[in-house]
């Protein structure tokens, strides 16, 4: 029996895919352990039963969890995240050797910071165990889309520190061929070592999930969701103020969902005072993933922005693939990779990035759309799907890639 190493700073209670992809692997066989942080992600505050002290020690669905400690992101200011972002690597550095061991391979999982794999790489020479790095923010990119440096000094430091934990991976694995081909110019790596795996959706997110009680409180309304994180990079100002557009040009019953919690909400809320959109615009607070596609069955269309990055264009966002698995129209408000997809598949229409005029003659193209017209758009897009994003197959191509 197989047996793999799970580094990631963020793991359950938090809501992240890593999860699920903890689960799969050991529903396929493979003994699992993951060396994780203390839950406090997006609101930087412990989650119930959990404080700096621990517990350090738990199972969860078979795996046996090992936690290091960090400086949690409370407040969410600069100074925070950035103490958060070096603080669990560090410490993670000095809970290696409460790792039993015995590993065929070692599995990051890279959001934010890239820092975050400095534990596996470690472990992994000083074992000699393969260490895989799954790379969803590719940086330094994706730390100026949150933190503002300028500094031509220290973003040439943020340059030479990712591109050095980018080789020091035996193997990478890119969610696009676009961030495939951006990895390989900047590690020299040999074609057969990065591979191109998009993240897949949960089951559960292609299961309707019609809820009476929602569908009660929104009727009569034309009904936009959107479902995540509240950060800088999703750009969630521009399809406020898009949303705006649209209802004065005459999408009167038009209604944004914002199901969600993040670092932008405290902003967000004030500019839908100031705009005076408090009627067209919901705040409904976070969800467990299992209850989304409550949700997304209420939704007419389905909206998912990023900044106007071109970093950020290198990956389909895996809030694409959610949406796309609920079978309703897509909004793209991005570029590049994601954009593309929404618009390939005919299960969407995709605006650039950040441009709410753009973004708000979509919502009103869909909202004069006819409903049979958005069914069958919502059906393309399930299509799409089933075709590049279900989870039995992308877990298994992880799994050969990492394990073979």
């Amino acid at each position: 029996m197989a047996r793999l190493l799970v580094v990631t700073q963020h793991f359950w209670p938090e809501n992240f895919r890593i999860n699920d992809m903890v689960r799969g692997l050991i529903d396929d066989g493979v003994e699992v352990d993951v060396l994780c942080g203390l839950p406090n992600y997006p609101k930087g505050e412990w989650f119930a039963g959990y404080r700096y002290t621990g517990p350090r020690r738990e199972t969860w669905q078979g795996a046996q969890l090992f936690r290091a400690g960090e400086v949690r992101r409370k407040g969410n200011t600069s100074l925070r995240i950035f103490l958060n972002y070096v603080s669990w690597p560090f410490f993670a550095l000095f809970s290696l050797w409460r790792l039993p061991g015995g590993y065929d391979g070692i599995l990051c999982y890279n959001t934010s910071p890239v820092l975050m794999s400095f534990p596996a790489l470690v472990y992994g020479k000083l074992h000699r165990v393969p260490v895989t790095n799954y790379v969803l923010d590719i940086w330094p990119e994706n730390l100026y889309s949150v933190l503002p440096v300028k500094s031509r000094f220290w973003r040439r430091v943020a340059d030479a520190v990712s591109d050095w934990h980018y080789r020091q991976a035996d193997k990478l694995i890119a969610m696009s061929d676009g961030l495939r081909a951006r990895l390989l110019a900047r590690t020299g790596k040999a074609e057969q070592d990065v591979a191109v795996i998009p993240q897949y959706c949960e089951d559960f997110y292609a299961v309707p999930g019609p809820c009476e009680e929602l569908r009660e409180r929104f009727a009569g309304r034309f009904n936009l969701v959107f479902t995540g994180n509240f950060s800088p990079a999703q750009a969630l100002p521009t399809v406020i103020r898009a949303a705006g557009r649209a209802r004065a040009a005459g999408a009167e019953r038009l209604h944004l969902l914002l199901v969600g919690d993040g670092m932008s909400r405290p902003d967000l809320e004030a500019l839908v005072r100031s705009e005076g959109l408090e009627d067209l615009v919901t705040f409904w607070g976070s969800v467990p993933p299992e209850q989304v596609p409550r949700f997304t069955a209420l939704a007419d269309g389905l909206v998912a922005s990023l900044n106007d990055s071109p970093d950020l264009g290198l990956t389909v966002p895996a809030k694409i693939a959610s949406y796309m698995a609920a079978g309703k129209p897509v909004l793209a408000s991005m570029n590049g990779e994601g954009a593309a997809a929404v618009e390939m598949s005919g299960g969407g229409w995709a605006s650039p990035a950040c441009d709410e005029a753009a973004l708000a003659q979509n919502m009103l193209r869909l909202y004069r759309l006819e409903p049979d017209a958005r069914a069958r758009m919502g059906r393309a897009a399930f299509a799409w799907y089933e075709g590049h994003y279900t989870r039995a197959a992308l877990l298994a191509q992880l799994e050969r890639f990492i394990l073979e």
